[in-house]
C-alpha cells in the first residue's frame, strides 16, 4: 500500500510548523554485529503494534528524488519494498531534508505520524537519529552510511568503492591524457575511499594515471558540480568521475566531448556519448531484508555493509566505445568481488606521501576502510577539512 508522495523544498526553521502539518497529512494517506539484550527487549511492543495493521515505514532523503543519483536509488529501494510486501506495509518519504538540526525535527515528526521503521539515508543524519532513537525505544531506526548504533538503531551502507574501482579500470584504459578528474562532495572517509579506489582501478591497467579532485562541499548542487567538472576539464582531465548526486558532471563532459561515468544510478540518458558506464547501488535487497525483520520480529541492532557479493553494487551500461578486452577485465574483477577471490584493498598500496599504507599482501579490514583519510599515490592535491 502506497501513501501519497510528499515533495519538499529545503526546510527552513521558521517554516517547520507548516511542513509538519503537511507531513502529517502524508502520513495519513546510502559488518554484522551480534544482537544484544537491550535490542531484544525493545522488540515486543513494536512487533505487537505491527501485527495490528500495516507496518508504517518512512524514509528521509537528503536530496530530491528526481530521476537519477543517490536519492533516486534509495527511492527505488523503497518501491521495491512496496512491491515485495504489498498491503503489509505503508511507506512514505520526505525529500530535501538538510543534514543537522532540521533533520531531527523531520525524523521526530515521522515518529509522530506512527512510523515504526525509519530510514535516514545520509551520513549527516547520524547524530539527529541517535537523539530521536533514544526517546523512542519502540521505533526501529536505520541509518545509511553511519557508524554509531543504539539498541533500536543500526547502520547500513553499500561498498560503493567497488563500483568506483571497476569504473577506474575503464577510465585508465580510455584516457588519452593520463589525467582523470573527480568531482567530490564532502571530504569524509566514504568519499575519499571512492576517489582512491577509482584511482587504484585506473592504475591497475595504466600506471601513468594521475587523478585531480575538485570538492564542491555538497551532495547535490548541479551548478557547483558543473563548475567543478569544467575546472577539471580545463586542467587536462579527459575522463571524469563523481561522488555527487546529479547528472551535471556527465552532462558537462558530454558538452565538452569528453568521457564520464554515472553514479549511484544508471545515467546513460543524460550524456549518451560521454557515458562510459554507471556505478550503481541497488538498495532493494537490504530494504527488503530490514522490512522482513521488522515484520517478523527478528530485527536486531548492528551494522551491514553490502557490495557486489550481495547484489548491492554493480557497473552497468558499459559503452560500446569501451574495448572488449577492457569489458572482460571488468567482468573478471566483478566475478572476483562476488566470490571473494579478488580484493581491492590489498598491499602493497602506497600513500600520496610515498609511504606504504598497506604492506605487501596485507588486506584492509573494514575498520581500516572506514577510516581512510589519505590519498593514495597518484591523487593530486590535499584533502580539505570536512564541513
Amino acid at each position: 500500500m502506497t501513501s501519497p508522495v510528499s515533495k519538499r523544498s529545503v526546510l527552513k526553521l521558521a517554516g517547520f510548523a507548516a511542513l509538519a502539518a503537511t507531513a502529517a497529512l502524508v502520513g495519513c494517506g546510502k559488518k554484522e554485529a551480534a544482537p544484544d539484550a537491550a535490542s531484544a527487549a525493545s522488540e515486543a511492543p513494536a512487533s505487537a503494534a505491527a501485527a495490528s495493521g500495516p507496518l508504517k515505514i518512512a524514509f528521509a532523503y537528503v536530496g530530491p528524488v528526481g530521476d537519477a543519483g543517490w536519492t533516486f536509488a534509495h527511492n527505488q529501494g523503497r518501491l521495491a519494498v512496496e512491491k515485495e510486501f504489498g498491503d503489509k506495509v505503508v511507506t512514505t518519504f520526505v525529500e530535501k531534508v538538510p543534514e543537522g538540526p532540521e533533520a531531527e525535527r523531520v525524523i521526530r515528526d515521522l515518529v509522530a505520524q506512527g512510523n515504526t521503521l525509519i530510514f535516514g539515508t545520509t551520513f549527516g543524519y547520524m547524530e539527529p537519529m541517535l537523539k530521536v532513537a533514544a526517546d523512542n525505544p519502540n521505533v526501529k531506526f536505520e541509518h545509511g552510511t553511519g557508524y554509531k548504533t543504539a539498541p533500536n538503531m543500526r547502520t547500513y551502507d553499500s561498498r560503493t568503492y567497488e563500483g568506483a574501482y571497476m569504473a577506474g579500470v575503464i577510465a585508465g584504459s580510455m584516457t588519452k591524457t593520463n589525467t582523470l578528474g573527480v568531482v567530490g562532495s564532502i571530504p569524509i572517509p566514504e568519499v575519499i575511499r571512492n576517489i582512491n579506489s577509482f584511482t587504484l582501478g585506473a592504475q591497475s591497467v595504466n600506471p601513468k594515471v594521475k587523478t585531480k579532485v575538485v570538492w564542491v562541499n555538497a551532495w547535490f548542487d548541479p551548478p557547483k558540480e558543473s563548475e567543478g567538472a569544467q575546472s577539471l576539464l580545463n586542467q587536462g582531465a579527459d575522463v571524469l568521475f563523481q561522488n555527487t548526486d546529479s547528472a551535471a558532471v556527465l552532462q558537462t563532459a558530454e558538452k565538452a566531448g569528453k568521457y564520464a561515468f554515472g553514479w549511484d544510478s544508471d545515467m546513460t540518458a543524460f550524456g549518451p556519448k560521454a557515458h562510459l558506464a554507471s556505478a550503481v547501488i541497488n538498495w532493494g535487497p537490504y530494504y527488503i531484508k530490514a522490512t522482513k525483520e521488522a515484520l517478523d520480529g527478528s530485527w536486531k541492532t548492528g551494522s551491514a555493509w553490502w557490495g557486489v557479493k550481495e547484489g548491492a553494487i554493480d557497473l552497468v551500461s558499459i559503452s560500446d566505445a569501451v574495448p572488449a578486452e577492457v569489458k572482460a577485465k571488468v567482468d573478471t574483477v566483478k566475478a572476483g568481488l562476488k566470490d571473494g577471490s579478488f580484493v581491492i584493498w590489498k598491499g602493497p598500496i602506497v600513500g600520496q606521501d610515498g609511504k606504504d599504507v598497506l604492506a605487501k599482501d596485507a588486506v584492509a579490514d573494514d575498520k581500516f576502510l572506514g577510516g581512510i583519510n589519505f590519498y593514495v599515490k597518484g591523487v593530486e592535491g590535499s584533502i580539505p577539512s570536512a564541513k
